[in-house]
């Protein structure tokens, strides 16, 4: 990079810019995308990121049907609420025990508690609700009431 000399007004008189730095790579690397190579050797921080698991949701003839990743999850450690419309998981994930002289070098599983909600249309079934889990996948199903379920209508030739 070379040296720019900057104008402004000060009565006419050029100010001259700071120096510029030599070209570094890493420099420019951390500036473009703000990623240190070097943080993922750091012990990790003090605040870890928060416990968000990923969920899916769609829905079928009978209901809706909800999926969650929960590897580490107990059974003991999750709850499941139906309150009219509004579907709420919550639940934690502990951190395992780790010693004194554990040395990381990376440091990207979280955890700590949660919580998701989800508002379901009218006619879910508040008496029919089934929740799995199993392998670390919590599976809900809330089903529809049959009068708000799909019916297939025949048709008659004429």
């Amino acid at each position: 990079m070379a040296n720019v000399a900057v104008q402004r007004e000060n009565g006419g008189k050029p100010v001259a810019a700071a120096p510029a730095r030599e070209w570094d790579p890493f420099r420019v690397m951390r500036e473009m995308m703000r990623w240190d190579p070097f943080t993922e050797m750091l012990p990790p921080a003090t605040s870890e990121p928060a416990f968000a698991p990923a969920f899916e949701v769609k829905e079928t003839k009978e209901g809706f049907v909800f999926k969650a990743d929960l590897p580490g999850v107990q059974e003991k450690d999750l709850e499941v609420k139906l309150t009219q419309n509004r579907l709420s998981v919550s639940g934690k994930r502990e951190q395992e025990k780790s010693e004194q002289n554990d040395t990381y070098y990376t440091y990207e599983r979280s955890y700590g508690s949660f919580t998701r909600a989800f508002t379901l249309p009218d006619g879910v079934d508040p008496d029919n609700v089934k929740a799995e889990l199993k392998e670390g996948v919590l599976t809900l199903t809330v089903a529809k009431r049959p009068e708000h379920q799909p019916k297939k209508i025949a048709v008659k030739a004429g």
